[in-house]
């Protein structure tokens, strides 16, 4: 550990026999150590590449800035995975040239652990890890927080009362619920507080999904709530609650998500969707969408599989 590492910093003091090992280990890396200025020690949390960042603050959500609404903001696309894949998670944040990828823990077998080894991998990529939790409750939102995620998708937020209690989820007392952990990933082990503490809401982005027709209803009360930066509109469910189950391209569901997307915009704030198609994509991002998934890992590896099967079993049939 260099020699400057700041004890002070950590808000419990830890044992003794971790300061005896931080100290022996200072001596054997002191060679190493010495050399490294506060800028290049990065934290677990990590960083978009080449910010020079360092272990002591609070990670920026590049993200979150990007989704604002302006004419300036490039639009963010991206991808949905359900692999449970630190593989993938690295791959999409690192090379895939998206901005943004969802870890579902909603419809996909994604546990806490899954989720902590996403975010690992692919905090210092190019592409935020967006969460899903499985579910708009306070507990699971806590201990993603404490893994670090920076951008939360809350499920089925359909009134304004329960988009409060997604963001109160998310905020320090006095102004929310969050429970309080002193050593863990999200403040660098206790190296950014008590910074970590005061800044994490500002840097912390909270997506609720409109997915049913009381929430298309209530779009601009949910828009109205402090924190929450978008609203993402999620076309399976709105279709299912509408009675068009299994059909989003229902011309009753289009009016509605264009509608919807109308109403979003001049609230001010951001606006995501999902959908495989691609042709649909170009509509959203037509009518202002400001983030859309463009597909997911599973949809692409089981098209991609298929396809390639179907060719070469046709080809072997010529033989």
């Amino acid at each position: 550990l260099p020699a400057f590492w700041p004890h002070a910093n950590i808000a419990h003091p830890a044992p003794p026999s971790f300061h005896m090992a931080a100290a022996r280990m200072q001596t054997l890396l002191r060679p190493v150590g010495s050399a490294l200025s506060r800028a290049q020690v990065r934290g677990f949390a990590g960083y978009p590449a080449g910010t020079p960042q360092d272990a002591f603050k609070v990670r920026q959500n590049v993200f979150k800035q990007a989704i604002k609404p302006s004419e300036q903001t490039r639009r963010q696309i991206g991808l949905w995975t359900g692999l449970r894949s630190p593989l993938v998670a690295e791959m999409l944040s690192h090379v895939s040239g998206f901005d943004w990828f969802v870890i579902d823990m909603e419809h996909s077998p994604n546990e806490l652990n899954d989720v902590l080894l996403q975010l690992q991998v692919s905090q210092r990529g190019e592409a935020e890890p967006v969460v899903r939790v499985p579910w708009n409750e306070p507990v699971m939102v806590k201990r993603v927080l404490d893994c670090g995620a920076q951008t939360i998708l809350f499920p089925w937020v359909n009134t304004a009362e329960e988009a409060e209690a997604a963001v109160a989820s998310t905020r320090y007392p006095p102004s929310g619920m969050r429970g309080v952990m002193s050593l863990a990933r999200m403040n660098n082990y206790g190296a950014a507080n008590p910074s970590y503490y005061h800044e994490a809401a500002g840097q912390l982005c909270n997506i609720v999904q409109i997915e049913t027709k009381k929430a298309v209803d209530n779009i601009e009360e949910i828009a109205a709530v402090e924190g929450v930066d978008a609203l993402f509109i999620g076309p399976s469910d709105l279709s299912a609650s509408m009675g068009h189950i299994g059909n989003p391209n229902h011309p009753e569901v289009r009016d509605t998500i264009e509608g919807a997307f109308r109403r979003i915009k001049a609230t001010g704030k951001a606006s995501g969707f999902l959908t495989a198609n691609h042709a649909d994509c170009k509509w959203a991002l037509e009518l202002g969408c400001n983030f859309v998934a463009v597909g997911s890992d599973v949809q692409m590896l089981t098209a991609a599989a298929r396809a390639a099967a179907a060719d070469f079993h046709s080809f072997c049939e010529k033989l």
